[in-house]
C-alpha cells in the first residue's frame, strides 16, 4: 500500500441495471465527495455488472493500483445475482462463516414486514441466512435495511468496505462504517484537505482557465488541486491543498475575485440556493412560470422551511391561464406574443399581486425543439422580478442547448435575477435590464 502521507482510495459500483442505463448512479460521486473530505485521494471509480468474474477482476485491478482502501457498493441481498461479500471473502484470502447475531438481527428486521408472512417461511430464512454469511476477521455494520455492511481487512491488500446499493441505506450506514476499527486503521492516516469553492455565473469556463494559465505564468501552482466545472449552469472553482500553500491559494482566489467580480457570487461555498434562501427570510415570493413549468418552484421549495418565503406559484402554460389566472390582457398577448418582456413583466406583477407576495418572479419562453421563429428562436427566454415597491428586474435572451437545457439554465437565471434584486434592494422602481440581456 502507499507509503507515503496520503491514503488513496478506489470505488467499486456494482450492478448491470447500471451498465445497461436502466439507472443511475448516485452512489459513486458520493462516496467520492466523503472520501474527499476526508482527505482520501481517489484514484479510480469503477462501475461492474453483477458477475463475479468482473468483480473480483475490479478489486485486484486496484489492489494494483496501490489504493489503501476500496469501498464497494450494491450486491448485498438474498438474491443468487448479491455475490459482492463471497468475491470479496475470496479476494481477501478468508472464508463467509455464518454470523448467528447477525442473522437474528436480520430476521428482527424482517419480522415487522407482515406482509411477507405470506411468502415460502423456507425461503425466507434462506436469504435471511445468506445476508448473514460474513467474512472471517470482517467488521460488520448494522443494517439500513435488510443487508449489513462490512469492512474487511487484507493481509498485504486494501481494507474493503462493503455496503448496500439503496443510496439512503449506504448514506445511513456510512458513518458507522467509518467508525470500525479496520476502517479507522486507514482512515487515521489521512490528512484532510483545505478547500475553497469559488461559483460564478454567466462566465465561460475558458475565461478561467485563461486566468489560470496566466497566474500559472508567474507562480507555482503545484501545490493546489484545481477543479472547474459547470453545476446547474453555473462555473464551480473547486480549489484544494493539503495545509501550508494558502499563500498560493490566496492569490489564484484574489486574482478570480479582481478579474471576474461581476460574475463572482460566491466565494464562502454557498450556493445560489443558499443565498436566495437568506434572502427571503421575512418576505414572500410569488411565481408565474411558463415554459419551466414549475421547476423554479420546484427548485425553491426543494429544502426545508421553504413554505415560510414561498407564497405559491402559476404554472401558466397556456394564454387563457396567464390572463385567467394571472390578469395578463389579453391583448398584450395578442400584440407582443406570450413570449416577450411585456407579458413577463404581467406575469410577475400578477403573481405578486393576486399572491399576495412581496415580490413575483416570472419565466416565458421558447423551449423547443419546436415553436421558434427567427425574432424568436428557440431557446429565447424573458424573465422578470418586481417587487411590492415597484423595483423591476427584467432580462431577455437566448439561452443554449436543448429543451432540458433551456429549461435549467432558465430557472437557474431566475434565481440569480432574484438575488441580485434582493441583494441591491429596492431601487425606487428603476427597470433594470443586466447586462448582457437583448
Amino acid at each position: 500500500m502507499s507509503g507515503g502521507a496520503q491514503v488513496r482510495a478506489g470505488i467499486v459500483v456494482t450492478g448491470t441495471e447500471l451498465l445497461t442505463g436502466l439507472l443511475a448512479d448516485r452512489n459513486g460521486p458520493w462516496v467520492a465527495q466523503q472520501l474527499g473530505g476526508l482527505g482520501v485521494e481517489v484514484a479510480t471509480l469503477l462501475c461492474v455488472g453483477d458477475r463475479p468474474d468482473d468483480l473480483d477482476s475490479s478489486l485486484r485491478f486496484l489492489a494494483s493500483q496501490q489504493v489503501d482502501l476500496i469501498v464497494t457498493s450494491g450486491g448485498l441481498g438474498p438474491t443468487a445475482d448479491d455475490i459482492t461479500a463471497e468475491v470479496v471473502a475470496r479476494f481477501a484470502g478468508v472464508e463467509l462463516a455464518l454470523d448467528e447475531a447477525m442473522e437474528e438481527r436480520i430476521a428482527s428486521i424482517l419480522a415487522r414486514f407482515t406482509h411477507l408472512s405470506r411468502f415460502d417461511a423456507g425461503a425466507m430464512r434462506a436469504a435471511n441466512r445468506k445476508q448473514a454469511l460474513i467474512p472471517r476477521g470482517a467488521a460488520t455494520v448494522d443494517p439500513a435495511g435488510t443487508a449489513p455492511g462490512l469492512v474487511v481487512p487484507v493481509d498485504g491488500g486494501p481494507t474493503v468496505m462493503v455496503l448496500p446499493g439503496p443510496p439512503r441505506e449506504l448514506q445511513a450506514m456510512w458513518e458507522p462504517a467509518l467508525a470500525t476499527a479496520p476502517a479507522r486503521a486507514v482512515l487515521d492516516r489521512a490528512h484532510p484537505y483545505v478547500s475553497v469553492l469559488l461559483r460564478l455565473f454567466g462566465l465561460p469556463e475558458s475565461e478561467i482557465a485563461d486566468t489560470l494559465r496566466e497566474v500559472g505564468a508567474e507562480a507555482d501552482l503545484s501545490p493546489l488541486e484545481i477543479t472547474t466545472c459547470l453545476r446547474r449552469s453555473e462555473l464551480e472553482v473547486d480549489i484544494r491543498h493539503r495545509p501550508g500553500a494558502e499563500p498560493v491559494r490566496d492569490k489564484v482566489v484574489a486574482e478570480i475575485a479582481q478579474r471576474h467580480d461581476q460574475y463572482l457570487f460566491s466565494s464562502d461555498g454557498s450556493s445560489i440556493d443558499d443565498q436566495v434562501a437568506q434572502l427571503l427570510a421575512d418576505r414572500r415570493i410569488g411565481l408565474a412560470e411558463s415554459c419551466t413549468g414549475g421547476l423554479l418552484g420546484g427548485r425553491l421549495t426543494e429544502r426545508a422551511g421553504s413554505s415560510a418565503y414561498v407564497a405559491g406559484g402559476v404554472v401558466s402554460y397556456s394564454d387563457a391561464a396567464k390572463t385567467e389566472l394571472l390578469g395578463v390582457p389579453a391583448g398584450m398577448i395578442e400584440r407582443h406574443g406570450a413570449v416577450s418582456p411585456e407579458v413577463a413583466r404581467a406575469m410577475a406583477d400578477g403573481a405578486l399581486h393576486r399572491l399576495e407576495a412581496d415580490l413575483g418572479c416570472a419565466i416565458t419562453g421558447v423551449a423547443g425543439p419546436g415553436g421558434g421563429s427567427e425574432a424568436k428562436p428557440v431557446g429565447y427566454v424573458c424573465v422578470c422580478v418586481t417587487t411590492a415597491g415597484g423595483a423591476v428586474l427584467a432580462r431577455d435572451l437566448v439561452l443554449p442547448g436543448n429543451r432540458a437545457d433551456v429549461r435549467e439554465r432558465s430557472v437557474t437565471l431566475a434565481m440569480h435575477m432574484i438575488r441580485q434584486l434582493l441583494g441591491e434592494g429596492a431601487d425606487g422602481g428603476r427597470t433594470r435590464t443586466p447586462s448582457g440581456g437583448r
